[in-house]
């Protein structure tokens, strides 16, 4: 298993940047393609970006191309969201997620597809 906490969050105004960190415990998370998903109040659930466990392969959500950076650091067991350019409907809790996969170049891009998940971290985003 693997326990994933999220922080970085906060206020911030549209035009400006945010770096959110997943610190992630347990063996082997080397091993495990990761994503940012986020929810804003009264909507489901959304995909923002994914990342393989080799971190060579990765997915950005359409509303996110070009502003948002997803890495990984494997010997720190941490994955981070650079968000620049940061609008008023960025604003939503994000969610860091793992699935285990032995295949290195495989990222999901799908909600569906994570099991392990963090408590979430809220991002706002005045105008």
């Amino acid at each position: 298993q693997v326990q994933l906490v999220e922080s970085g969050g906060g206020l911030v105004q549209a035009g400006g940047s945010l770096r959110l960190s997943c610190a992630a415990s347990g063996r082997a998370f080397k091993t495990y393609a990761t994503g940012w998903i986020r929810q804003a109040p009264g909507k489901e659930r959304e995909s923002v970006a994914a990342i393989s466990w080799s971190g060579f392969s990765t997915y950005y959500a359409d509303a996110v191309k070009g502003r948002f950076t997803i890495s990984r650091d494997n010997a720190k067991n941490t994955v981070y969201l650079q968000m620049n350019s940061l609008k008023p409907e960025d604003t939503a809790v994000y969610y860091c997620a793992a699935r285990n996969t032995n295949i290195g170049g495989a990222y999901y891009s799908s909600v569906k597809a994570y099991n392990y998940w963090g408590q979430g971290t809220q991002v706002t985003v005045s105008s």
